[in-house]
């Protein structure tokens, strides 16, 4: 799974208004600041996750941007998708509409498993997880195997 910049930035950026829930709204340039994102792409990001109901704006002076729902109701999955669309595409395609002939029919079925395999993780941490820096154990287990920090290079 590639993870683009901007959904990086959408994460981080909806993280950053879930810590800063008791200061809602949150004014654009003060997100920005805290994670290092340029303001205009993250004006952008911030009006795409409005679109999708992730976040909130509030105009005028004392206006900003503050969550839709509760940070323990919003997934990464849930942003994540606001951005970028479904987790696991193939062409653009869902994985179970997928057919396959001869020696890769069974490659659907790996393309579903890799989708299920990214919701165990994306869909059962929250920003409120990620704001209170305490993740769930099938992270938390994850991250423990030294393997799953090993970057693979592409066989020979």
């Amino acid at each position: 799974m590639r993870i683009s910049a901007k959904t990086d930035y959408a994460v981080r950026a909806a993280a950053e208004l879930a810590a800063l829930a008791d200061e809602w709204p949150v004014k654009a340039e003060r997100i920005a600041e805290a994670q290092g994102i340029p303001v205009a792409f993250l004006e952008n990001i911030l009006g795409q996750l409005r679109q999708a109901g992730i976040v909130d704006s509030r105009r005028g002076p004392e206006g900003g941007f503050l969550l839709a729902r509760a940070p323990d109701r919003i997934s990464i999955a849930d942003v994540i998708r606001a951005i970028d669309g479904p987790l696991a595409g193939v062409s653009g395609e869902r994985p179970e509409t997928l057919e396959y002939e001869g020696a890769a029919a069974p490659l659907r079925e790996v393309w579903v498993a890799v989708r299920a395999s990214l919701r165990a993780i994306l869909e059962h941490t929250t920003l409120a997880d990620l704001a209170a820096g305490e993740l769930p154990d099938a992270v938390v287990r994850s991250t423990r195997d030294p393997d799953a920090w090993v970057t693979r290079a592409p066989r020979d």
